[in-house]
């Protein structure tokens, strides 16, 4: 899988620009705050429908401008794609010229695994960022496993909102207890499978970057329909006490050991940032497994955190794969192809 060209048109600082990229490694060059992050962005937004730096689609349109659009050209082994996004008032996305209905229709067009400076955060922050890195990369590869997820938490904000009022009416709670329950078992069953499919990789990975162990462990609530239902039954009257559904598949966690300690909690900086590394490159495995093919890499000025070992091992791991890195300086890649980045406007060297 690999993207032909981007073209952008009033998206944050470029005017218009049409990006032709080769099939390996793409290296987006140049001082900070011209504009590389960007080209990321719109690759991102062209597979997600939204951005990995802002909940607001209007940030995305150039000071000045009404509008904004992103158009990627793609090749897949079995097939070959375009999709577009039209940003103004409303969003628009069209798949081959068709403008889709549903933003779920979209997932699964373009597979990506993203690194960002920030992801050390999704082992040292709270529980939502491990949902979210799960949540993204079952999306892409099952794309009802979203339209589940958006339900349960459709019927948690209205159980949420009815436990605030503080109404004795438990059958109305009832109702709600067993559509939670019932959505929750799903995503459990797609959530425990990728965590297990992680952990089928994750180990020799991580041997081949460093030489301590790595472990991996899934923590839910919703391990079946039944075990739900009584742990919502129990909680009943905490839950009335605080006005919001305290267990639950949207408080699941999974954590990850070196040499058997908690990397968040007793990890060194760099046992964080070569934890993530080993969980970004399984993922990309597993998504290898899922379709037969290697999804695009995006590196976003990640590759200055490591070390000259670490980057070696890495670029092991990435031999036939499309990857769109940035940069502030020459990374030293071999058989790369090097943009020049300045001012949002890129050229090729």
């Amino acid at each position: 899988m690999y993207i032909n060209n981007i073209k952008i048109q009033n998206f944050r600082n470029y005017d218009e620009q049409i990006i032709k990229l080769e099939k390996n490694i793409n290296v987006f060059y140049g001082d900070n705050a011209q504009g590389k992050t960007n080209i990321l962005e719109s690759v991102f937004l062209c597979t997600f429908g939204k951005s990995f730096r802002t909940s607001k689609d209007r940030e995305m349109i150039k000071k000045d401008k009404i509008f904004a659009n992103v158009e990627v050209d793609f090749q897949k082994k079995d097939r070959e794609g375009s999709i577009k996004i039209q940003i103004s008032d409303k969003k628009n996305i069209f798949v081959n010229d068709v403008k889709l209905k549903k933003l779920s229709e979209l997932l699964g067009n373009i597979n990506i695994v993203i690194f960002t400076p920030d992801d050390i955060n999704i082992l040292k922050d709270g529980p939502s960022a491990r949902r979210k890195f799960l949540d993204m990369m079952i999306g892409q590869l099952r794309p009802q496993y979203i339209h589940t997820l958006n339900m349960y938490l459709n019927v948690l904000e209205q159980r949420n909102n009815f436990l605030k009022q503080k109404i004795e009416d438990n059958n109305m709670l009832e109702i709600w207890n067993t559509k939670l329950a019932e959505y929750g078992e799903i995503i459990f069953n797609y959530r425990n499978e990728y965590i297990e499919k992680i952990k089928s990789k994750i180990t020799n990975i991580h041997s081949e970057i460093t030489d301590e162990e790595i472990k991996i462990e899934y923590i839910s609530d919703c391990k079946n329909k039944e075990n739900f239902l009584k742990k919502l039954e129990r909680n009943l009257n905490i839950d009335k006490m605080k006005g919001y559904t305290s267990s639950g598949i949207h408080r699941d966690d999974f954590k990850v050991y070196i040499n058997g300690e908690e990397v968040n909690i007793y990890g060194s900086q760099g046992q964080n940032r070569t934890a993530i590394l080993s969980l970004k490159l399984s993922e990309l495995q597993v998504i290898y497994d899922e379709i037969g093919e290697y999804p695009i890499l995006l590196l976003d000025d990640f590759m200055s955190e490591l070390d000259e070992k670490r980057i070696s091992k890495f670029l092991e791991n990435i031999d036939n794969i499309q990857v769109l890195i940035t940069c502030t300086k020459d990374l030293k890649i071999n058989n790369c192809n090097l943009f020049n980045v300045i001012n949002g406007k890129v050229e090729k060297l």
